[in-house]
């Protein structure tokens, strides 16, 4: 079996996580967690009941917290 060759980390988040759009994604996620007083180490992640990508806010009556699994088949519905 062949040997998988290792992550480069670095290279990754140049390329990709340290991008302007992956940065301002992360910071509008971060906002919403503290909206809803999520704490680091908390399972459970925020919802938008009205998804961004149908015109949804990241005002707090748009906001839920729940679980990863719950969240992920939801995807954008």
């Amino acid at each position: 079996m062949p040997r998988k060759k290792p992550r480069n980390y670095k290279k990754e988040y140049k390329d990709y996580h340290g991008t302007k759009e992956q940065k301002d994604n992360r910071n509008k996620r971060n906002k919403a967690r503290r909206k809803l007083g999520l704490k680091k180490g908390d399972p459970r992640e925020v919802d938008h009941k009205k998804p961004l990508s149908k015109g949804g806010t990241n005002g707090k009556k748009n906001l839920r917290a729940i679980s990863k699994a719950a969240n992920r088949k939801k995807s954008n519905k």
